[in-house]
Protein backbone atom coordinates (compact mmCIF):
# COMPACT_ATOMS: atom_id res chain seq x y z
CA UNK A 1 0.00 0.00 0.00
CA UNK A 2 2.79 2.65 0.76
CA UNK A 3 4.85 1.96 -2.18
CA UNK A 4 1.10 2.27 -4.57
CA UNK A 5 1.23 5.37 -2.91
CA UNK A 6 4.64 6.69 -3.07
CA UNK A 7 4.70 5.62 -7.42
CA UNK A 8 1.20 7.69 -7.49
CA UNK A 9 2.94 10.77 -6.01
CA UNK A 10 5.48 10.05 -8.24
CA UNK A 11 3.37 9.45 -11.64
CA UNK A 12 0.98 13.19 -10.78
CA UNK A 13 3.91 15.10 -8.79
CA UNK A 14 3.05 17.97 -11.39
CA UNK A 15 -1.00 17.17 -10.87
CA UNK A 16 -0.31 17.39 -7.03
CA UNK A 17 1.82 20.58 -7.29
CA UNK A 18 -1.06 22.50 -9.10
CA UNK A 19 -3.70 21.23 -7.13
CA UNK A 20 -1.40 22.95 -4.20
CA UNK A 21 -1.20 25.82 -6.56
CA UNK A 22 -4.44 26.21 -6.65
CA UNK A 23 -5.68 25.86 -3.57
CA UNK A 24 -3.59 28.41 -2.44
CA UNK A 25 -5.02 30.81 -5.20
CA UNK A 26 -8.69 30.25 -3.86
CA UNK A 27 -7.42 30.51 -0.41
CA UNK A 28 -6.14 34.06 -1.17
CA UNK A 29 -9.31 35.20 -3.38
CA UNK A 30 -11.38 33.96 -0.22
CA UNK A 31 -9.18 36.07 2.11
CA UNK A 32 -10.51 38.90 -0.01
CA UNK A 33 -13.82 38.23 0.33
CA UNK A 34 -15.32 41.08 2.40
CA UNK A 35 -19.03 40.37 2.80
CA UNK A 36 -21.65 37.17 2.36
CA UNK A 37 -24.66 36.98 -0.52
CA UNK A 38 -27.84 36.79 0.60
CA UNK A 39 -27.96 33.34 -0.74
CA UNK A 40 -24.39 32.36 1.24
CA UNK A 41 -25.92 33.46 4.53
CA UNK A 42 -28.86 30.67 3.75
CA UNK A 43 -26.21 28.08 2.87
CA UNK A 44 -24.85 28.53 6.77
CA UNK A 45 -29.02 29.22 7.71
CA UNK A 46 -30.19 26.29 6.27
CA UNK A 47 -27.59 23.96 7.38
CA UNK A 48 -28.13 24.87 10.73
CA UNK A 49 -30.96 26.91 11.96
CA UNK A 50 -34.22 25.21 13.16
CA UNK A 51 -36.35 27.01 10.33
CA UNK A 52 -35.44 28.23 6.74
CA UNK A 53 -36.40 32.26 7.80
CA UNK A 54 -34.41 33.56 10.49
CA UNK A 55 -37.09 36.75 11.06
CA UNK A 56 -39.82 34.33 11.62
CA UNK A 57 -38.28 34.22 15.30
CA UNK A 58 -41.18 35.42 17.70
CA UNK A 59 -38.62 38.14 19.06
CA UNK A 60 -36.99 39.54 15.96
CA UNK A 61 -38.32 42.22 15.82
CA UNK A 62 -38.41 45.41 17.93
CA UNK A 63 -35.78 43.70 20.53
CA UNK A 64 -31.68 44.54 21.22
CA UNK A 65 -30.02 41.45 20.41
CA UNK A 66 -26.40 40.73 20.80
CA UNK A 67 -24.29 39.86 17.65
CA UNK A 68 -24.50 36.26 19.45
CA UNK A 69 -27.90 36.45 18.19
CA UNK A 70 -27.31 36.68 15.01
CA UNK A 71 -24.14 34.47 14.70
CA UNK A 72 -26.53 31.73 15.97
CA UNK A 73 -28.13 31.32 12.85
CA UNK A 74 -24.70 31.16 10.67
CA UNK A 75 -22.63 28.89 13.59
CA UNK A 76 -23.63 25.39 14.89
CA UNK A 77 -23.63 25.61 18.78
CA UNK A 78 -22.31 23.27 21.08
CA UNK A 79 -24.85 21.25 22.06
CA UNK A 80 -26.57 20.83 18.67
CA UNK A 81 -23.64 18.83 17.18
CA UNK A 82 -24.80 15.99 15.79
CA UNK A 83 -28.85 17.05 15.32
CA UNK A 84 -29.21 16.95 11.18
CA UNK A 85 -32.54 17.50 11.47
CA UNK A 86 -32.49 20.89 10.40
CA UNK A 87 -30.58 19.90 6.95
CA UNK A 88 -33.71 17.87 5.95
CA UNK A 89 -36.61 19.82 7.47
CA UNK A 90 -35.29 23.27 5.79
CA UNK A 91 -35.08 21.88 2.27
CA UNK A 92 -38.20 20.20 2.76
CA UNK A 93 -39.25 23.72 3.33
CA UNK A 94 -37.35 25.45 0.99
CA UNK A 95 -36.41 24.67 -2.83
CA UNK A 96 -33.32 22.88 -3.22
CA UNK A 97 -32.03 19.10 -2.04
CA UNK A 98 -30.43 18.45 1.27
CA UNK A 99 -27.06 17.26 0.30
CA UNK A 100 -25.08 19.83 -0.14
CA UNK A 101 -26.24 21.08 3.49
CA UNK A 102 -25.60 18.33 4.91
CA UNK A 103 -21.75 18.01 4.07
CA UNK A 104 -21.51 21.88 5.18
CA UNK A 105 -23.03 21.09 8.45
CA UNK A 106 -20.99 18.71 9.37
CA UNK A 107 -17.79 21.17 8.58
CA UNK A 108 -19.48 23.63 10.49
CA UNK A 109 -19.54 21.39 13.49
CA UNK A 110 -15.83 21.12 13.08
CA UNK A 111 -15.86 24.94 14.40
CA UNK A 112 -18.32 24.92 16.37
CA UNK A 113 -20.04 27.94 18.14
CA UNK A 114 -18.24 30.65 15.73
CA UNK A 115 -19.55 31.83 12.22
CA UNK A 116 -16.70 31.73 9.66
CA UNK A 117 -17.02 31.98 6.18
CA UNK A 118 -13.55 29.94 5.82
CA UNK A 119 -15.95 26.48 6.80
CA UNK A 120 -17.45 27.09 3.60
CA UNK A 121 -14.85 28.51 1.21
CA UNK A 122 -12.65 25.30 2.66
CA UNK A 123 -15.62 22.72 1.18
CA UNK A 124 -15.28 24.35 -2.06
CA UNK A 125 -11.38 24.49 -2.05
CA UNK A 126 -11.37 20.63 -1.26
CA UNK A 127 -13.97 19.63 -3.53
CA UNK A 128 -12.30 21.64 -6.71
CA UNK A 129 -8.96 19.85 -5.45
CA UNK A 130 -11.10 16.62 -7.33
CA UNK A 131 -12.82 18.49 -9.85
CA UNK A 132 -8.95 18.95 -11.24
CA UNK A 133 -8.48 15.69 -10.68
CA UNK A 134 -11.41 14.49 -12.80
CA UNK A 135 -11.19 16.76 -15.53
CA UNK A 136 -7.21 15.56 -15.55
CA UNK A 137 -8.48 12.01 -15.85
CA UNK A 138 -11.26 13.20 -18.51
CA UNK A 139 -8.94 15.28 -20.32
CA UNK A 140 -6.34 12.33 -20.74
CA UNK A 141 -8.58 10.33 -22.26
CA UNK A 142 -9.39 12.59 -25.19
CA UNK A 143 -5.63 13.97 -25.49
CA UNK A 144 -4.40 10.17 -25.40
CA UNK A 145 -3.20 10.14 -28.84
CA UNK A 146 -1.25 13.31 -28.22
CA UNK A 147 2.57 13.84 -27.35
CA UNK A 148 2.70 14.49 -23.82
CA UNK A 149 -0.45 13.79 -23.21
CA UNK A 150 -0.47 13.69 -19.37
CA UNK A 151 1.60 16.69 -18.98
CA UNK A 152 -1.26 18.46 -21.48
CA UNK A 153 -3.99 17.11 -19.67
CA UNK A 154 -2.42 18.33 -16.25
CA UNK A 155 -1.51 21.93 -17.41
CA UNK A 156 -5.31 22.33 -18.75
CA UNK A 157 -7.20 20.64 -16.21
CA UNK A 158 -5.38 23.10 -13.88
CA UNK A 159 -5.54 26.09 -16.02
CA UNK A 160 -9.83 25.60 -16.31
CA UNK A 161 -9.02 25.46 -12.41
CA UNK A 162 -8.41 28.88 -12.22
CA UNK A 163 -10.49 31.02 -14.56
CA UNK A 164 -12.79 33.41 -12.82
CA UNK A 165 -15.41 31.20 -13.35
CA UNK A 166 -13.97 28.67 -11.23
CA UNK A 167 -12.47 30.53 -8.34
CA UNK A 168 -15.87 32.38 -8.59
CA UNK A 169 -17.63 28.87 -7.86
CA UNK A 170 -14.87 28.19 -5.25
CA UNK A 171 -15.35 31.17 -2.99
CA UNK A 172 -19.48 31.43 -3.61
CA UNK A 173 -20.22 28.98 -0.55
CA UNK A 174 -23.37 27.55 -2.34
CA UNK A 175 -24.31 24.06 -4.22
CA UNK A 176 -22.44 24.87 -7.51
CA UNK A 177 -18.55 23.43 -6.94
CA UNK A 178 -20.37 20.47 -5.43
CA UNK A 179 -22.79 19.74 -8.25
CA UNK A 180 -19.66 20.63 -10.84
CA UNK A 181 -17.70 17.48 -9.62
CA UNK A 182 -20.76 15.30 -9.72
CA UNK A 183 -21.06 16.16 -13.39
CA UNK A 184 -18.16 15.59 -14.11
CA UNK A 185 -17.77 11.78 -12.73
CA UNK A 186 -20.80 11.48 -14.48
CA UNK A 187 -19.33 12.34 -17.85
CA UNK A 188 -16.15 10.16 -16.47
CA UNK A 189 -18.42 7.60 -15.58
CA UNK A 190 -20.27 7.48 -19.34
CA UNK A 191 -16.77 7.90 -21.06
CA UNK A 192 -15.93 4.70 -19.40
CA UNK A 193 -19.16 3.16 -20.43
CA UNK A 194 -18.65 3.99 -23.51
CA UNK A 195 -15.37 2.02 -23.89
CA UNK A 196 -17.30 -1.11 -22.61
CA UNK A 197 -18.79 -4.29 -24.98
CA UNK A 198 -20.91 -5.65 -22.39
CA UNK A 199 -22.78 -4.74 -19.47
CA UNK A 200 -20.59 -4.11 -16.25
CA UNK A 201 -22.32 -3.78 -13.21
CA UNK A 202 -19.33 -2.29 -11.14
CA UNK A 203 -19.41 1.02 -13.44
CA UNK A 204 -23.47 0.96 -13.47
CA UNK A 205 -23.66 1.07 -9.87
CA UNK A 206 -21.21 3.99 -9.61
CA UNK A 207 -22.99 5.61 -12.27
CA UNK A 208 -26.19 5.00 -9.94
CA UNK A 209 -24.60 6.55 -7.22
CA UNK A 210 -23.49 9.31 -8.66
CA UNK A 211 -26.90 9.96 -9.88
CA UNK A 212 -28.34 9.83 -6.54
CA UNK A 213 -26.03 12.32 -5.26
CA UNK A 214 -26.24 14.59 -7.99
CA UNK A 215 -30.19 14.49 -7.91
CA UNK A 216 -29.98 15.08 -3.94
CA UNK A 217 -27.33 18.47 -4.39
CA UNK A 218 -29.29 20.41 -7.16
CA UNK A 219 -32.09 19.83 -9.62
CA UNK A 220 -30.21 21.01 -12.66
CA UNK A 221 -28.26 18.08 -12.51
CA UNK A 222 -31.22 16.05 -14.21
CA UNK A 223 -30.66 17.95 -17.55
CA UNK A 224 -26.74 16.28 -17.94
CA UNK A 225 -28.16 12.88 -16.91
CA UNK A 226 -31.38 13.12 -19.69
CA UNK A 227 -29.25 14.19 -22.53
CA UNK A 228 -26.80 11.50 -21.21
CA UNK A 229 -29.45 8.50 -21.38
CA UNK A 230 -30.70 9.93 -24.67
CA UNK A 231 -27.08 9.51 -26.13
CA UNK A 232 -26.48 6.31 -24.65
CA UNK A 233 -29.89 5.01 -25.77
CA UNK A 234 -29.77 6.16 -29.03
CA UNK A 235 -26.10 4.20 -29.41
CA UNK A 236 -27.44 0.79 -27.71
CA UNK A 237 -30.61 1.16 -30.14
CA UNK A 238 -28.93 1.36 -33.06
CA UNK A 239 -25.98 -1.03 -33.02
CA UNK A 240 -29.27 -3.15 -31.52
CA UNK A 241 -27.64 -4.07 -28.13
CA UNK A 242 -30.37 -4.05 -26.39
CA UNK A 243 -29.84 -5.95 -23.07
CA UNK A 244 -27.51 -2.89 -22.35
CA UNK A 245 -30.08 -0.50 -23.04
CA UNK A 246 -32.11 -2.16 -20.11
CA UNK A 247 -29.25 -2.54 -17.86
CA UNK A 248 -28.54 1.22 -18.28
CA UNK A 249 -31.74 1.95 -18.12
CA UNK A 250 -32.80 0.25 -15.08
CA UNK A 251 -30.09 1.52 -13.46
CA UNK A 252 -30.88 5.13 -13.96
CA UNK A 253 -34.48 4.95 -13.22
CA UNK A 254 -33.53 2.74 -10.01
CA UNK A 255 -31.44 5.81 -8.96
CA UNK A 256 -33.73 7.94 -9.80
CA UNK A 257 -36.57 6.19 -7.88
CA UNK A 258 -34.34 6.17 -4.66
CA UNK A 259 -33.59 9.86 -4.99
CA UNK A 260 -37.18 10.17 -4.65
CA UNK A 261 -37.77 7.87 -1.89
CA UNK A 262 -34.86 9.79 -0.01
CA UNK A 263 -36.13 12.76 -1.03
CA UNK A 264 -39.61 13.11 -1.87
CA UNK A 265 -40.28 16.92 -2.07
CA UNK A 266 -37.72 17.54 -5.01
CA UNK A 267 -40.76 16.63 -7.21
CA UNK A 268 -43.38 19.12 -4.73
CA UNK A 269 -39.91 21.56 -5.37
CA UNK A 270 -39.82 21.29 -9.38
CA UNK A 271 -43.20 20.24 -10.12
CA UNK A 272 -45.32 22.93 -8.33
CA UNK A 273 -42.84 24.69 -6.26
CA UNK A 274 -42.84 29.15 -6.94
CA UNK A 275 -38.75 27.86 -8.45
CA UNK A 276 -40.16 25.40 -10.85
CA UNK A 277 -42.83 27.30 -11.91
CA UNK A 278 -40.92 29.97 -12.55
CA UNK A 279 -38.37 28.07 -15.12
CA UNK A 280 -41.56 27.42 -16.89
CA UNK A 281 -42.74 30.90 -17.03
CA UNK A 282 -39.24 31.86 -18.36
CA UNK A 283 -40.07 29.33 -21.34
CA UNK A 284 -43.50 30.84 -22.03
CA UNK A 285 -42.18 34.54 -21.93
CA UNK A 286 -40.00 34.00 -25.72
CA UNK A 287 -39.69 37.91 -25.82
CA UNK A 288 -36.96 37.56 -23.41
CA UNK A 289 -34.67 33.74 -24.50
CA UNK A 290 -32.58 35.77 -27.03
CA UNK A 291 -31.64 37.88 -24.06
CA UNK A 292 -31.20 35.44 -21.13
CA UNK A 293 -29.11 33.65 -23.72
CA UNK A 294 -27.02 36.93 -24.47
CA UNK A 295 -26.75 37.85 -20.88
CA UNK A 296 -25.25 34.37 -20.10
CA UNK A 297 -22.98 34.18 -22.96
CA UNK A 298 -21.15 36.95 -21.36
CA UNK A 299 -20.95 35.53 -18.32
CA UNK A 300 -19.38 32.87 -20.22
CA UNK A 301 -17.07 34.74 -22.01
CA UNK A 302 -16.04 37.07 -19.01
CA UNK A 303 -15.86 34.69 -16.23
CA UNK A 304 -15.29 30.84 -17.99
CA UNK A 305 -12.97 32.61 -20.48
CA UNK A 306 -11.11 35.66 -18.92
CA UNK A 307 -12.87 37.59 -21.57
CA UNK A 308 -11.31 36.14 -24.29
CA UNK A 309 -13.42 33.67 -25.62
CA UNK A 310 -15.28 35.84 -28.24
CA UNK A 311 -11.73 36.76 -29.90
CA UNK A 312 -10.67 32.80 -29.53
CA UNK A 313 -13.92 32.12 -31.51
CA UNK A 314 -13.39 34.07 -34.52
CA UNK A 315 -9.88 32.78 -34.18
CA UNK A 316 -11.10 29.09 -35.10
CA UNK A 317 -13.10 30.23 -37.45
CA UNK A 318 -10.81 31.71 -39.99
CA UNK A 319 -9.01 28.58 -39.54
CA UNK A 320 -11.70 26.33 -40.00
CA UNK A 321 -12.94 28.66 -43.18
CA UNK A 322 -8.84 28.41 -43.93
CA UNK A 323 -8.69 24.49 -43.70
CA UNK A 324 -12.57 24.41 -45.65
CA UNK A 325 -13.74 22.60 -42.31
CA UNK A 326 -12.18 20.26 -41.99
CA UNK A 327 -10.66 18.55 -38.35
CA UNK A 328 -9.49 15.17 -38.56
CA UNK A 329 -10.56 13.61 -35.42
CA UNK A 330 -10.87 9.37 -34.85
CA UNK A 331 -13.74 8.18 -33.69
CA UNK A 332 -12.98 7.39 -30.09
CA UNK A 333 -11.73 11.54 -29.90
CA UNK A 334 -15.56 12.04 -31.45
CA UNK A 335 -17.43 10.42 -28.81
CA UNK A 336 -15.49 11.76 -25.67
CA UNK A 337 -15.89 14.96 -26.97
CA UNK A 338 -20.04 14.23 -27.66
CA UNK A 339 -20.12 13.08 -24.45
CA UNK A 340 -18.70 16.11 -22.97
CA UNK A 341 -19.77 18.90 -25.10
CA UNK A 342 -23.64 18.09 -25.59
CA UNK A 343 -24.73 17.87 -22.15
CA UNK A 344 -22.58 20.77 -21.32
CA UNK A 345 -24.38 22.88 -24.38
CA UNK A 346 -28.25 21.70 -22.96
CA UNK A 347 -27.40 22.37 -19.42
CA UNK A 348 -26.10 25.99 -20.26
CA UNK A 349 -29.00 26.82 -22.96
CA UNK A 350 -31.57 25.78 -20.37
CA UNK A 351 -30.19 26.79 -17.33
CA UNK A 352 -29.67 30.09 -18.68
CA UNK A 353 -32.80 30.54 -19.94
CA UNK A 354 -35.43 29.27 -16.80
CA UNK A 355 -32.69 30.61 -14.13
CA UNK A 356 -34.59 33.33 -11.93
CA UNK A 357 -31.18 35.78 -12.62
CA UNK A 358 -28.65 36.34 -15.30
CA UNK A 359 -25.61 35.23 -12.78
CA UNK A 360 -22.71 33.26 -12.96
CA UNK A 361 -23.77 30.52 -10.65
CA UNK A 362 -26.56 28.79 -12.90
CA UNK A 363 -24.01 28.24 -15.51
CA UNK A 364 -21.00 27.88 -13.31
CA UNK A 365 -21.07 23.95 -13.44
CA UNK A 366 -20.67 23.62 -16.94
CA UNK A 367 -17.73 26.49 -17.78
CA UNK A 368 -14.96 24.61 -16.83
CA UNK A 369 -15.94 21.76 -19.60
CA UNK A 370 -16.89 24.03 -22.01
CA UNK A 371 -13.18 26.23 -21.44
CA UNK A 372 -11.54 22.56 -22.37
CA UNK A 373 -13.36 21.84 -25.41
CA UNK A 374 -12.81 25.33 -27.41
CA UNK A 375 -9.05 25.02 -25.86
CA UNK A 376 -9.16 21.68 -27.36
CA UNK A 377 -10.34 22.18 -30.72
CA UNK A 378 -8.51 25.24 -31.07
CA UNK A 379 -5.53 23.02 -30.11
CA UNK A 380 -6.28 20.45 -32.58
CA UNK A 381 -6.81 23.33 -36.04
CA UNK A 382 -3.90 24.59 -34.63
CA UNK A 383 -1.57 21.30 -34.99
CA UNK A 384 -3.19 20.84 -38.29
CA UNK A 385 -1.81 24.13 -39.71
CA UNK A 386 1.54 24.62 -38.07
CA UNK A 387 3.59 22.02 -36.08
CA UNK A 388 2.98 21.26 -32.45
CA UNK A 389 5.79 23.82 -31.10
CA UNK A 390 4.61 26.67 -32.39
CA UNK A 391 1.01 25.15 -31.54
CA UNK A 392 2.37 24.64 -28.09
CA UNK A 393 4.17 28.16 -27.91
CA UNK A 394 0.48 30.29 -28.91
CA UNK A 395 -1.27 27.96 -26.44
CA UNK A 396 0.80 29.28 -24.06
CA UNK A 397 0.66 32.84 -24.79
CA UNK A 398 -3.15 32.66 -24.99
CA UNK A 399 -2.96 31.50 -21.26
CA UNK A 400 -1.03 34.13 -19.90
CA UNK A 401 -2.90 36.63 -21.82
CA UNK A 402 -6.02 34.75 -19.80
CA UNK A 403 -3.95 35.31 -16.75
CA UNK A 404 -3.06 38.77 -17.15
CA UNK A 405 -6.62 40.12 -18.76
CA UNK A 406 -8.33 40.59 -15.20
CA UNK A 407 -5.76 42.91 -13.84
CA UNK A 408 -5.77 44.43 -17.51
CA UNK A 409 -9.81 44.86 -17.67
CA UNK A 410 -10.54 44.99 -13.76
CA UNK A 411 -12.17 41.74 -14.33
CA UNK A 412 -12.51 40.00 -10.79
CA UNK A 413 -14.38 37.16 -9.45
CA UNK A 414 -18.08 37.41 -8.82
CA UNK A 415 -19.39 37.90 -5.40
CA UNK A 416 -16.49 39.17 -3.61
CA UNK A 417 -17.45 42.25 -2.59
CA UNK A 418 -14.33 44.41 -2.51
CA UNK A 419 -16.10 47.52 -2.22
CA UNK A 420 -17.17 47.37 0.95
CA UNK A 421 -13.87 46.73 2.46
CA UNK A 422 -13.37 49.86 3.52
CA UNK A 423 -17.52 50.01 4.86
CA UNK A 424 -16.87 46.17 6.72
CA UNK A 425 -13.74 48.05 8.21
CA UNK A 426 -15.49 51.13 9.22
CA UNK A 427 -18.39 48.95 11.12
CA UNK A 428 -16.28 47.10 13.13
CA UNK A 429 -14.24 49.84 14.63
CA UNK A 430 -18.12 51.33 15.16
CA UNK A 431 -19.12 48.04 15.97
CA UNK A 432 -19.51 49.21 20.17
CA UNK A 433 -22.30 51.71 18.81
CA UNK A 434 -26.12 51.06 18.98
CA UNK A 435 -27.23 50.19 15.29
CA UNK A 436 -30.96 50.29 14.18
CA UNK A 437 -32.45 48.85 11.26
CA UNK A 438 -35.86 50.52 10.06
CA UNK A 439 -36.85 47.58 8.27
CA UNK A 440 -39.41 46.92 5.61
CA UNK A 441 -39.97 43.28 4.90
CA UNK A 442 -41.46 43.44 1.55
CA UNK A 443 -38.74 45.86 0.69
CA UNK A 444 -35.91 43.57 1.16
CA UNK A 445 -34.84 40.65 3.05
CA UNK A 446 -32.95 40.89 6.01
CA UNK A 447 -30.28 38.07 5.58
CA UNK A 448 -28.46 40.41 2.58
CA UNK A 449 -26.96 41.81 5.66
CA UNK A 450 -26.62 39.20 8.66
CA UNK A 451 -23.02 38.87 8.22
CA UNK A 452 -22.64 42.57 9.04
CA UNK A 453 -25.07 42.43 12.37
CA UNK A 454 -23.29 39.23 13.91
CA UNK A 455 -20.07 41.41 14.27
CA UNK A 456 -22.02 44.66 15.73
CA UNK A 457 -22.24 44.26 19.78
CA UNK A 458 -26.32 45.58 19.72
CA UNK A 459 -28.62 45.93 17.15
CA UNK A 460 -32.09 46.48 16.95
CA UNK A 461 -34.48 45.83 13.86
CA UNK A 462 -37.53 47.77 14.06
CA UNK A 463 -39.90 46.47 11.88
CA UNK A 464 -41.59 49.11 9.47
CA UNK A 465 -44.08 51.63 10.90
CA UNK A 466 -44.99 55.27 10.83
CA UNK A 467 -42.10 56.75 13.04
CA UNK A 468 -42.47 59.23 15.38
CA UNK A 469 -39.86 60.89 17.41
CA UNK A 470 -41.53 59.52 20.64
CA UNK A 471 -41.03 56.24 18.83
CA UNK A 472 -37.43 56.74 17.84
CA UNK A 473 -36.45 57.86 21.83
CA UNK A 474 -38.04 54.83 22.99
CA UNK A 475 -36.15 52.79 20.90
CA UNK A 476 -33.09 53.88 21.69
CA UNK A 477 -34.29 54.18 25.77
CA UNK A 478 -31.37 53.24 27.91
CA UNK A 479 -28.90 53.73 24.83
CA UNK A 480 -25.43 55.35 24.82
CA UNK A 481 -25.78 57.43 22.37
CA UNK A 482 -23.26 59.66 22.84
CA UNK A 483 -20.41 58.67 20.87
CA UNK A 484 -23.22 58.56 17.64
CA UNK A 485 -25.60 55.12 16.85
CA UNK A 486 -25.74 53.31 13.05
CA UNK A 487 -28.64 53.37 11.39
CA UNK A 488 -29.77 50.81 8.64
CA UNK A 489 -32.53 51.98 6.43
CA UNK A 490 -34.44 50.33 3.51
CA UNK A 491 -37.47 53.01 2.94
CA UNK A 492 -38.37 56.70 3.33
CA UNK A 493 -34.66 57.58 4.57
CA UNK A 494 -34.85 60.82 4.27
CA UNK A 495 -37.97 61.29 5.96
CA UNK A 496 -37.08 58.48 8.71
CA UNK A 497 -33.50 60.19 9.02
CA UNK A 498 -35.05 63.77 10.07
CA UNK A 499 -37.16 62.35 12.98
CA UNK A 500 -34.54 60.03 14.34
CA UNK A 501 -32.19 63.11 14.19
CA UNK A 502 -34.81 65.26 15.72
CA UNK A 503 -35.77 62.58 18.71
CA UNK A 504 -32.30 62.45 19.57
CA UNK A 505 -30.72 65.56 18.90
CA UNK A 506 -28.15 64.38 16.38
CA UNK A 507 -27.08 67.26 14.16
CA UNK A 508 -24.18 65.09 11.86
CA UNK A 509 -25.37 62.55 9.25
CA UNK A 510 -22.60 60.43 7.43
CA UNK A 511 -23.88 58.39 4.50
CA UNK A 512 -21.07 55.11 5.04
CA UNK A 513 -22.44 52.88 1.88
CA UNK A 514 -25.45 51.13 -0.22
CA UNK A 515 -26.00 48.20 0.34
CA UNK A 516 -27.77 45.73 -1.57
CA UNK A 517 -31.22 45.89 0.35
CA UNK A 518 -30.50 49.16 2.70
CA UNK A 519 -28.60 52.34 2.99
CA UNK A 520 -26.23 52.77 6.16
CA UNK A 521 -25.68 56.27 7.94
CA UNK A 522 -23.86 57.40 10.88
CA UNK A 523 -25.40 60.13 12.89
CA UNK A 524 -23.64 61.84 15.73
CA UNK A 525 -23.44 65.16 17.34
CA UNK A 526 -20.92 67.67 15.81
Amino acid sequence: MKNKLKKCIKENWLLIFFIVIQSIIYCVVGANKQYLHIDEAYSFGLANYDKVEFQNNYDFFNVWHDKEYYEDYLSVQKEEIGNYKPVYENQKNDVHPPLYYLILRIAMEINYGHFSKWIGIAVNVLIYAFVTIFMYVILSKLLKEEKNAKKKATVLAFISSITLASISNVVYIRMYALLTLEILIALLLHIKLLEKKKENLPLLVAIGITVIAGALTHYYYFLIIFILYLIFMTKYIKEKRIKEGIYYTVTIFMSLGISVIIFPYMLQHMFFGYRGKGVIDNFKNTNELVAYFKEHLKNLNYYGFNGTLFFIILFIIGMLIYKKGKLQLDKEQKDIIKIILIPSIFFFLISAIGSPWRVLRYIVPVCSLMFVIVIYFLYKLLVSITNEKITNIIIIILFCIMAITPSVFNLEPELLYQDRKEFVKEITKKSYLPTVYFYNPQVGSFLDDIYIFSMIDKSYISKDMEYTESDVQKIFENQDISKGIIVFINHNEDEIIQIVKKALNLSQCEHLKKLTACNVYYLANN
